[in-house]
């Protein structure tokens, strides 16, 4: 079978720099309590993997990160790389825990942005999506001035259109419904301000699989279903490249439905996706017969890999 790995694809700056600050802390504090304040990453290989070295993940679905604080009394609390709200800093100060802070420099610089913009007097409409922590952790900033956006209906629902407006965006979403977005808002609202933030790790790896050959049959994206800008590569591989696509995890997730037939596939990933599972994809895949018409027994996954 032909492969062909899209590249760039898997981890980011951002991620890296997460988890290298989580396992020096395992290392130079093995004797105090370590939580990690939600996932550090969306992927929870990462997260098993990081609780084999006595690293605990806080997180529970529907409760934000400032409400998981309660469940931690003691030690150190490290904050993902999606960020946070001063007021969960503030919260975990009092409380008296020593913060770790893996926030992503991309995300850094979108909250400096918004909060420069917000000084100025402009309400902020924030492209995310909802829910999600890096969303979370910007809107926090200032919930009464800072708007999420997740579709033109909430453009259509801003009734002031007087008011300096700055338009901007989590950092994981796709470039293309950023950009529709931003140009329906500037349709409907004269005195806004664009500043698209999507991040260049995101932005590279999204036009590369919006540009995957043409003899591609199948688009393999790997990553936690959890995962925002894995799920993003996967839209962008059926949207905008129009190729059938399916995302799994790992390589025990491929099946014969999916693979028999084909003759050539393509291969990204997520961020946040530990590049020895990735790995281990492609040269499974670079031992199968073209066309495909039989699986032979998937590896096993070696999980002291998956922070290599």
């Amino acid at each position: 079978m032909k492969v062909y790995p899209i590249t760039p694809r898997g981890y980011c700056k951002g991620v890296v720099h997460a988890i290298e600050l989580a396992k020096r802390c395992a290392h130079d504090y093995p004797d105090t309590p370590i939580h990690i304040l939600g996932m550090i990453v969306h992927n929870q290989y990462i997260v098993d993997a990081l609780a084999q070295m006595g690293i605990h993940t806080v997180d529970q679905p529907g409760l934000s990160r400032l409400e998981l604080l309660d469940q931690i009394d003691e030690g150190i609390v490290l904050i993902t790389a999606h960020g946070a709200g001063q007021d969960v800093f503030d919260k975990a100060q009092a409380k008296g825990l020593t913060i770790i802070d893996a926030t992503c420099t991309d995300v850094i610089k979108t909250h400096t942005l918004i909060k420069t913009a917000l000084d100025a007097q402009q309400e902020i409409l924030y492209i995310g999506k909802k829910g999600h922590p890096e969303a979370e952790g910007t809107i926090a900033i200032d919930p009464e001035h800072i708007h999420l956006i997740t579709s033109k209906q909430d453009i259509d629902a801003i009734q002031n259109h007087d008011q300096a407006y700055l338009i901007t965006n989590q950092t994981t979403m796709s470039l293309w419904d950023v950009y529709d977005l931003c140009e329906y808002a500037q349709k409907k609202l004269p005195n806004i301000q664009i500043a698209k933030e999507t991040c260049q790790a995101t932005r590279i790896r999204q036009e590369a699989i919006a540009k995957v050959p043409e003899e591609v049959e199948l688009v393999i994206i790997v990553g936690d279903p959890h995962s925002n800008n894995t799920a993003k590569l996967a839209a962008i591989a059926s949207q905008k490249a129009h190729k059938e696509v399916i995302q799994i995890e790992s390589v025990q997730d491929l099946s014969l439905d999916v693979l028999k037939g084909k003759s050539c596939v393509a291969i990204s990933s997520g961020a946040s996706t530990p590049t020895y599972l990735t790995n281990q994809i492609i040269a499974y895949l670079q031992t199968l017969e073209a066309p495909v018409q039989s699986l032979p027994p998937f590896p096993s996954i070696d999980k002291k890999h998956i922070l290599d």
